[in-house]
């Protein structure tokens, strides 16, 4: 996955040493956690497609079936979220690797460590409160929804508990996460005064309170500014948006437990329910053969002309990329079979099969059913299957690009190409069909309005999962909790963010922040053309450090009144955001591909960083002919319209 970065640096792995060998108490916990989220996502893949038959045959519907779902969504993304902080696997800015000093390492990662622990403390008493006094007495069919709720505090203090254990100490300082568990509840003192007193508290209780709000209003800067350096430090993103949302509310006079609030709003919404269900049937491709079917298929289809192992290895990898959301799964899963085809059975230069192959592994962002397009329209409010047409246009000029380059270089270096054998292709075609036909077939329920993008979600979960355990039978039963457990880290670091990024967002409104920004903006740059070559720049940049989920939850929402002082599309805005990050993923010298890269083809990263270059500039020069070009995002839309 793009920009990932496990939490806690070299602690967190020393962390994740100790975590390999629980103890049997902690084994029983583990497991119990493994088979409450997995038992949570199956629902999430099987509800979906029971209503869409009984809505479709017999005209009705499953009782409550919709909030069934939202809350299960809840329950699998805070558990999800639990496993994440077992395995140190919280989404977090990758800079930490370039730290040489491991005792540095050491320090920052025990640092991120505490403050993380501290903050879902907090967030455990918020919760509280919210339950109590935030929540109503309704149920979802016959449970309370209450009973569903308990996931929240319960899952942020495990993780609590799991952040004070990562930041490892020795002989008395042993003592200091526990010390800093008892400092986070301190800082609760408003919540925990609510979830005593309700609303009228004791005149005592107000003076302290009082004091919190003071402290809270004079810190807010220094705090702000020290808990961005920390993102830089490797504190997961989650528990940073999540401190500044918790600390910069209360600065402004508001309610600490408005926070769950949110959290519980973001993690109870229908439209997000396809982003698990498309991370697992990714997942379930990328651990099956189908990479090597689909390889297969399209060089018998395509090698019979100049580049057409390049075309084959550009289309495989943009059907991978599309389905599981991430192009680091591609490269690690596909990079190695379509690497040995290239630099070894047809002597491509290693230069350029590691180049081509690192860049080709991002180009199926843009096309259907990419999880970034569906987060995009998630966060622009606006039509999920307007995205997925708006991207199709230009990925295929990207698509293009890359493919003619190949194209060229494949005609100058002379290599053979193969002779088309009807045959070979048929049975290659014969192989592959199931996942062949799979986009084709969920885009056109979907387009035709037969099934909601929910149920797409699960039907491609269902779908390829009988086609890969039951059909192909290349994963067997044993192995489909391993998938699972590969998928829940991915599911539990995007929802995590997704989940505080909403109350973040709630409160960077609030302030009108971004308009008052995007007033400054239309004031100091009066060319639509400047601000979009600025936004470019600004993108690739934020590519180069984050991965793409969480660019999208939380620099995307702050574009939005900017985009509309100068008129742009939102569709036209979303595809110029994945396209741009698409390319800082390759920029060096920190863009994560190249370290996936490296690590795949055994190669050093200052080789991996000039092998791309090429491909580097067919990608730029892309991205500044889609930006100035909002035909080719909306021309498809307005015919559709």
């Amino acid at each position: 996955m793009s920009g990932i970065a496990g939490a806690g640096g070299a602690g967190g792995a020393t962390g994740a040493a100790v975590e390999a060998r629980p103890s049997g108490l902690k084994r029983t916990l583990y497991l119990t956690e493994e088979i409450i989220c997995i038992l949570s996502l199956v629902v999430l893949a099987l509800l979906p497609l029971a209503e869409a038959v009984a809505r479709i045959f017999f005209q009705t519907g499953i009782p409550a079936s919709s909030g069934y779902l939202n809350h299960f969504l809840l329950i699998a993304a805070l558990v999800a979220g639990m496993i994440c902080t077992r395995g140190g696997n919280h989404l977090s800015i990758a800079l930490v690797q370039f730290i040489k000093d491991e005792k540095i390492k050491r320090a920052l990662a025990v640092l991120s460590n505490l403050i993380s622990a501290s903050v879902a403390t907090v967030l455990v008493w918020s919760s509280i409160s919210f339950i109590i006094i935030g929540l109503d007495e309704s149920r979802i069919g016959l449970v309370p929804v209450r009973a569903f709720a308990l996931v929240i505090p319960v899952a942020f203090a495990v993780m609590a508990a799991r952040f004070a254990r990562r930041a490892v100490f020795t002989g008395w300082r042993r003592i200091i996460p526990p010390l800093v568990i008892v400092f986070a509840t301190v800082l609760s003192f408003p919540v925990i005064a609510k979830i005593i007193w309700g609303f009228d508290p004791p005149d005592a209780a107000w003076d302290i309170l009082d004091i919190f709000f003071d402290a809270s209003f004079y810190l807010r800067l220094p705090v702000a500014v020290l808990l961005i350096l920390a993102a830089f430090g490797g504190t997961p993103l989650f528990v940073v948006i999540g401190a500044l949302s918790l600390f910069l509310l209360h600065a402004a006079g508001g309610e600490l437990d408005s926070i769950p609030s949110d959290i519980y709003s973001a993690l109870t919404t229908s439209s997000i329910i396809a982003l698990p269900l498309f991370t697992i049937a990714g997942f379930f491709l990328s651990e099956s053969k189908a990479g090597e079917r689909l390889v297969a298929t399209f060089r018998s289809l395509f090698s019979w002309m100049p580049g057409g192992i390049i075309l084959a290895s550009v289309v495989v990898s943009a059907f991978f990329t599309s389905f599981t959301g991430g192009s680091g799964i591609t490269i690690l899963a596909l990079g190695g079979i379509l690497y040995t085809i290239l630099n070894g059975h047809l002597k491509y230069s290693e230069k350029f099969s590691a180049g081509f192959l690192t860049s080709a592994g991002s180009i199926g962002l843009l096309f259907p059913p990419s999880l970034p397009l569906i987060l995009v329209g998630t966060t622009l409010q606006t039509n999920i299957f307007h995205m997925f047409v708006g991207g199709i246009l230009p990925g295929l000029v990207l698509v293009a690009a890359i493919v003619t380059f190949g194209i060229v270089v494949s005609l100058k270096v002379k290599i053979p190409v193969e002779k088309f054998e009807p045959r070979r292709a048929f049975v290659a075609v014969k192989n592959s069909i199931f996942e062949i036909i799979l986009p084709f077939f969920l885009i056109g329920f979907f387009a035709t309005g037969v099934l909601s993008l929910v149920e797409i979600g699960a039907l491609a979960v269902i779908y390829i999962f009988i086609v890969e355990v039951v059909i192909h039978r290349e994963i067997k039963l044993g192995e489909i909790k391993g998938i699972f457990l590969k998928a829940i880290p991915i599911i539990g670091g995007v929802l995590s963010i997704l989940a505080v990024s909403r109350a973040f967002s709630f409160f960077i409104v609030d302030t009108q922040a971004p308009a008052n920004i995007a007033n400054w903006m239309q004031g100091a740059i009066t060319s639509p053309v400047v601000f979009l070559l600025l936004l470019n720049l600004f993108l690739i940049i934020v590519g180069s450090f984050m991965d793409i989920f969480s660019a999208i939850l939380i620099v995307l929402p702050l574009l939005v009144p900017l985009a509309e002082v100068y008129g742009i599309h939102p569709v036209h805005l979303g595809i110029i955001f994945i396209i741009n990050l698409e390319a800082g993923f390759l920029t060096p010298p920190v863009g994560i591909n190249l370290f996936l890269a490296a690590y795949r083809f055994k190669k050093t990263f200052i080789e991996i960083c000039r092998y791309v270059i090429p491909f580097l500039l067919i990608q730029l020069t892309v991205v500044f002919i889609v930006t100035y070009v909002p035909w080719l995002s909306t021309v498809l839309i307005n015919l559709l319209q």
